[in-house]
């Protein structure tokens, strides 16, 4: 999706038809005033979104909905000039869980949209995908665009794809932590950093190298509904606002002890160590962007000190 913007595509509301199986026994079900907070400040809550709601929808229908969540727990905090109520910074699919921003007023709203702009925002997902990546690391880059084939139109496809509009280029980073698998069948789990913001990028990027995302009824065209639900997880976000960073994270979801289906065979990283990578990277090139800002006003300055000397 485009950042901090609102999904224009949405998918149908049973995205995962009742395929019998029930969830693992960790695994709590949604409900209006099961909201599960990460960090709230006067300016921003981050809730921990779950699998099973949607952040907002218009329909009367829509029961359960991360919007009526924060009406019910923070009723003072709901802003009357908004259309839902609150701001919410960024999407996330219906079927994916994790964190999730919240903005308390405009000016806070503003300051995350720039983060989202200017693609300094850091987004970790994590994720079980079918098969076994064998490349350990990668960088997948395909131009996702509409689907407009009949029966399509809430997909999205790479460029090239019959009724593929309006393709935009993306790029998507994957890095495998471990080797498994998920009711007998191989999975791998992986660390998934979008470094460009498109609808159901993620999940197209993974269809593309040809380890969908485990549960993603929609892009496996029905046919992957066993699972209790799409194994995509917002793991963490990182905003540089100033004057201090705001980071949050939410627990990994794929774990044994939460659900017995998922087994590992073998570990080759952690996500801490990953997310710790990301963290010294992003070290690196905040220092670099203040190198290239320091020449840029040395160049500045020595413009402006030959253009006063030679009047």
């Amino acid at each position: 999706m485009e950042p901090g913007g609102v999904d224009s595509l949405r998918e149908p509301t049973s995205v995962q038809p009742d395929s019998g199986v029930e969830p693992a026994s960790g695994v709590e079900t949604a409900s209006v005033d099961s909201l599960k907070v990460l960090y709230q400040s006067c300016d921003y809550i981050i809730v921990d979104k779950h699998w099973d709601i949607r952040i907002d929808s218009k329909m009367w229908y829509e029961k359960h909905t991360v919007q009526k969540q924060l009406g019910l727990r923070f009723p003072e905090l709901a802003d009357p000039g908004t259309y839902y109520g609150f701001r919410f910074c960024h999407q996330l699919d219906y079927s994916t869980s994790g964190v999730l921003c919240v903005a308390l007023n405009k000016a806070a709203a503003g300051r995350v949209y720039h983060c989202f702009k200017d693609r300094r925002a850091t987004k970790v997902y994590l994720a079980l995908v079918r098969g076994w990546v064998e490349e350990e690391k990668m960088t997948i880059d395909f131009s996702i665009g509409e689907n407009t084939t009949e029966g399509r139109t809430h997909m999205m496809c790479i460029q090239g794809t019959d009724g593929c509009e309006n393709p935009k280029p993306c790029q998507s980073q994957l890095t495998v932590l471990e080797y498994g698998d998920y009711d007998g069948d191989p999975v791998t789990k992986v660390v998934l950093q979008p470094l460009t913001g498109r609808t159901h990028q993620l999940r197209v990027h993974c269809e593309a190298v040809g380890h969908p995302i485990v549960g993603d009824y929609t892009y496996s065209l029905g046919e992957d509904s066993a699972p209790y639900r799409m194994m995509l997880h917002a793991h963490l976000l990182h905003l540089p606002l100033e004057p201090l960073p705001l980071q949050a994270a939410a627990p990994d979801p794929f774990t044994t002890p939460t659900d017995p289906r998922w087994r590992p065979q073998r570990c080759l990283r952690t996500v801490e160590g990953v997310v710790e990578t990301l963290r010294q990277q992003e070290e690196r090139r905040k220092r670099w962007r203040g190198r290239e800002e320091s020449e840029e006003q040395r160049r500045m300055c020595q413009q402006w000190l030959s253009e006063w000397t030679d009047v």
